[in-house]
Formats: C-alpha cells, sequence, structure tokens
C-alpha cells in the first residue's frame, strides 16, 4: 500500500505544479473557453486533461520503479500499461477535441462548434484497442434475473468497446459547472480504487487512484471561481477510466450502480434529442436559472427546485455521488 500511496503523491504534486504552466500555455496560444456562468463571461484556458494525464504518468511510473527497484511486490505490467495505454488514447482524442472546438458568441447565445455527436463514439473506440488486444477482464458476468453469463469472445471484442465508448461519452454529457466534472469523477474512481484493493486488483486501483488524486489536484484549479477548464480531453479520459477500471478489476457491477448518475443523465439528454446543454442562465444575483420548460440535465433539478449559485449546485450533485458511493461500500465491503 506504501508504494501506492507514494505514486498518488507524486501524481497530486505533478499535477499541481503542471497545471499553471499549462494555464499559461493555453493562453498564449488561445485555447480558451467562456465562462458562461459568470456575468463577466471571462475567457479560461480550457483542455485541463493534458495536466492531469501528466501526473497520472508521473504517478504511475513512480509506482513501477518503486516495485522494480525497491520491493519485491509484482503486478501484472501488462494490464497495467494497458489501461494506461487507452487512457493516454482517448485523452489524445478528446484533446483533438478540444482543439477543434471554438466557443462563438452571438448576440444572444453562446455556442460551441466541435465534433458532431455522431462522430464522438466513433474517434473514441480506439481507446479500447489495449484492452481488447490483452483479452482483459473476464467472460463471465452476473445478470440480474438471467444469473451468470458467459459472453465468450464477446466480452473483449463487443461489451469492452462499448464500455469504453459509452462511459466517455457520458462522462462529457454531465459537465460545464465549475468543478462538476472533476468532483464527480474522483469521487466515483477513489471509490473503484478502494473496492478493487480490497479485491486485490492492484492494476485497477493504481490506475483509480493515480487519475483521482491527479483530478484533486486540477480540482484546486477549477473550482468556483474557475482558473481553468476541463475540457472534453478530462471528461473523455474520466469516462474512459472508469470503464477501464472496471473491466481490469472485474468490477463491472459496482461501477455500473456508482455510474447511475450518468446513466440518468443520458436519459435526460436523450429527451432533448441530445441538443439541450448542462448550463444555466446567469441571473445578476449569480444563481442559475434553468434555460428549459423541461428538465434536459441532472445540474437542471437544482436550478428548477431553488435558487442556487453555480458552486452550490456542483456541490449538491458532488454530495449526491458520495452519499451514493458510500453505501455502495457499505454494501460490497
Amino acid at each position: 500500500m506504501i508504494e501506492i500511496i507514494l505514486a498518488m503523491f507524486v501524481g497530486l504534486i505533478t499535477t499541481l505544479l503542471v497545471t499553471p504552466k499549462i494555464m499559461i500555455f493555453l493562453e498564449r496560444i488561445g485555447l480558451v473557453g467562456i465562462d458562461i456562468h459568470k456575468l463577466e463571461k471571462p475567457k479560461i484556458p480550457e483542455m485541463g486533461g493534458l495536466s492531469v494525464l501528466i501526473g497520472t504518468l508521473a504517478s504511475i511510473f513512480t509506482f513501477i520503479w518503486t516495485i522494480t527497484f525497491l520491493t519485491n511486490d509484482t503486478v501484472s505490467l501488462v494490464s497495467l500499461f494497458a489501461g494506461l495505454s487507452s487512457i493516454i488514447v482517448i485523452t489524445i482524442i478528446g484533446m483533438l477535441d478540444d482543439l477543434s472546438s471554438l466557443m462563438v458568441k452571438s448576440s444572444k447565445t453562446i455556442k460551441r462548434i466541435g465534433l458532431k455527436q455522431w462522430q464522438k463514439p466513433l474517434l473514441t473506440l480506439p481507446a479500447a484497442i489495449p484492452l481488447m488486444a490483452i483479452m482483459a477482464g473476464h467472460s463471465e458476468m452476473s445478470i440480474p434475473i438471467f444469473g451468470t453469463i458467459d459472453f465468450g469472445i464477446l466480452y473483449p471484442l463487443i461489451l469492452v468497446p462499448l464500455a469504453v465508448i459509452g462511459a466517455s461519452n457520458a462522462t462529457n454529457m454531465l459537465a460545464g459547472l465549475n468543478g462538476l466534472e472533476a468532483g464527480l469523477g474522483s469521487v466515483i474512481l477513489f471509490t473503484l480504487g478502494i473496492y478493487s484493493y480490497t479485491l486485490g486488483s492492484i492494476e485497477a486501483a493504481l490506475l483509480s487512484f493515480s487519475v483521482a488524486t491527479s483530478l484533486l489536484a486540477f480540482l484546486y484549479y477549477n473550482w468556483y471561481p474557475a482558473k481553468t477548464f476541463p475540457g472534453d480531453s478530462l471528461t473523455y479520459m474520466i469516462g474512459a477510466t472508469i470503464a477501464i477500471v472496471a473491466v481490469i478489476g472485474n468490477i463491472e457491477k459496482l461501477a455500473v450502480l456508482a455510474f447511475i448518475p450518468w446513466f440518468i443523465e443520458f436519459i435526460l439528454k436523450a429527451r432533448s434529442k441530445f441538443k439541450a446543454e448542462s448550463f444555466g442562465k446567469i441571473l445578476p444575483n449569480k444563481t442559475l436559472e434553468a434555460p428549459y420548460r423541461k428538465i434536459y440535465s441532472l445540474t437542471h433539478i437544482p436550478m428548477k427546485l431553488g435558487k442556487f449559485k453555480e458552486w452550490q449546485i456542483s456541490t449538491i450533485l458532488i454530495t449526491s455521488e458520495i452519499i451514493l458511493c458510500t453505501l455502495l461500500l457499505i454494501f460490497y465491503l
């Protein structure tokens, strides 16, 4: 466990140190987004996945160095590097999405122009290839009502890529408020990491803890009022990591239950044919008002129920995920 703690610490410090440097770089090249939930509409550097990826790499490489030279512990480097490769690929894909996107402000609205919705699932597919190549996970799954089913070759060829594509795109939907993506991501990944470790899956636990700790460091700069945005590079990375850990750690059932908020978000967005946004309308008192008559996102529920500021809405949703994950751990451990 000491090796994982050391790795987490290195990832935390690395992300804290590199994020300000990357923010300056992004501002200089003009890769910024408009913070539409602020009255002054400031331009904020985005593409936070880069700094979190650097922190994750530092964390995992520290762990590998520690177990190689300082201890006699053994882990499956094949699974570890396959998972890490998938994380790198999905983050690069998200960065391409960020680079192709612009925040265009007209007289009445602010519109994001980038990859089309149908293009994103296709582009996130390559991230599953490393897991498919090593036949990661177990093909037997326990399905309610149907019992235990062995999916055989369909598991790595069909279910694994579907999990990576689905999770990465779902986390990209529940986004848009300061601190929301990084906060939710750190909660679910810490939960999966704890459960993986208790089951003895060190590789899954390390991947979870490394990304979760780096997310916490990034959250320091992303919390209200945000100094940097996560961008699609980070939202894709969070979702893909959840799927990767679930497969490598064989904890699909817990991961699916902890992922319930994103399933709900998918259903809500589907009601609008995926045209609605999670954003709210900023009022003079800095509270957010739901922009639609119907609810098309989990973020709209607090906006409908009361007068909440942006950071309060993020806190409500993150706290809800903490409660859900705590109950799941109590039940499963």
